[in-house]
C-alpha cells in the first residue's frame, strides 16, 4: 500500500495525462471509475496496474468486504479527497479508480476469428456515446471482437469506457488502419460485407446474417463510398414515420438483434 498526499506527485501527474488521447497511445493505458467497472474489470482479469483510492471512501462502508479482499491483491494507491479530484473524470466520483492496460490490436488477420457469424465493422463512428454503447450491444448478443476504422472515436475515451458498462473487458477492438482493405481480406473467408444505405429497398430483416460483416457507418455521412462499392448486400430499416435514419448506436441495436431473433429460431 502506498500513500500519496502530493499534487505534484509524478503518479498524479500520470493519471492526468491518461485523459489525453495521445498520451494513452503512448503510454497503453486508461482509467476506469466507479466501482461497477472495477468489479468488471477485476472478474475479466484485464490487466490492472494501479487502483487509486480516496482516503474517504475507504473509510465511509462503499466498498464491499468482497471487493476489498480482491482490491488487496493488486497495487493499491491511497490518496486523500483533494487530489482524487483532480483525477477524476466524473462529477460525483465513488472515490476509486484504476488505470488498465489497453487491450486494443492492430488488425492483423490473424487476430480475427472467423468462427462468428456476424462481425461488426465501424466506420468512422465519431460520437464516444455511440461507440461505447454499440460495444456494449456486441457484447450482449454474444460477439468477442469488433472491427474499427482509423476515423472512429478512441475506444479508450473516458465516455466511452463508461458508456461500455464492462463490455470493454470482453470484446476485442481490433484497430484497422485501412477498413476498406482489411473488409476485402475478411471476404476472402467467405464473409458478405453489408453495409446500411438509404438507397437500397432492401429491408434488415429480408437478410440472412451469417457469414455477415455489418458495417456501421458515420453519423453524419453514413458508410463511406468505398466501402459501399465493396459490399456484397446494402439494406436500411424499414421506417413508418417521416425520419429518414436513427441513430447509429440504435441502428445496431435492431440488426444486432435481428440476427440473434435468427439464431434463436433455427436453434
Amino acid at each position: 500500500m502506498q500513500k500519496i498526499t502530493s499534487k505534484e506527485n509524478e503518479f498524479i501527474k500520470h493519471v492526468k495525462k491518461l485523459k489525453d488521447k495521445k498520451y494513452r497511445d503512448k503510454s497503453n493505458e486508461y482509467v476506469i471509475e466507479g466501482i461497477k467497472l472495477i468489479k468488471e474489470a477485476l472478474q475479466e482479469k484485464a490487466q490492472i496496474n494501479q487502483i487509486v483510492i480516496c482516503e474517504d471512501c475507504e473509510k465511509s462502508g462503499i466498498l464491499s468486504d468482497d471487493l476489498k479482499y480482491e482490491i488487496a491483491k493488486q497495487e493499491c494507491i491511497y490518496v486523500p479527497q483533494n487530489i482524487f479530484k483532480t483525477i477524476s473524470e466524473v462529477s460525483t466520483p465513488q472515490g476509486i479508480l484504476a488505470i488498465v492496460q489497453k487491450n486494443n490490436i492492430k488488425a492483423e488477420l490473424s487476430e480475427i476469428d472467423y468462427n462468428e457469424d456476424i462481425i461488426v465493422a465501424l466506420d468512422d463512428i465519431q460520437d464516444p456515446g455511440n461507440l461505447g454503447t454499440i460495444l456494449r450491444t456486441v457484447d450482449s448478443v454474444g460477439l468477442k471482437q469488433i472491427l474499427v476504422s482509423k476515423g472512429t472515436a478512441d475506444s479508450y475515451n473516458p465516455k466511452v469506457v463508461r458508456s461500455t458498462m464492462g463490455a470493454i473487458f470482453r470484446v476485442k477492438i481490433i484497430e484497422c488502419e485501412n477498413l476498406n482493405e482489411t473488409l476485402k481480406q475478411i471476404k476472402k473467408h467467405k464473409y458478405e460485407v453489408l453495409a446500411t444505405s438509404l438507397q437500397t429497398n432492401n429491408s434488415i430483416y429480408d437478410i440472412d446474417y451469417n457469414k455477415k460483416v455489418i458495417v456501421i457507418g458515420n453519423e453524419a455521412n453514413g458508410v463511406s463510398k468505398e466501402i459501399l462499392d465493396l459490399a456484397d448486400v446494402k439494406v436500411k430499416i424499414p421506417m413508418l414515420g417521416k425520419t429518414e435514419s436513427l441513430n447509429a448506436s440504435v441502428a445496431t441495436g435492431i440488426m444486432l438483434y435481428e440476427y440473434v431473433r435468427q439464431k434463436i429460431k433455427k436453434i
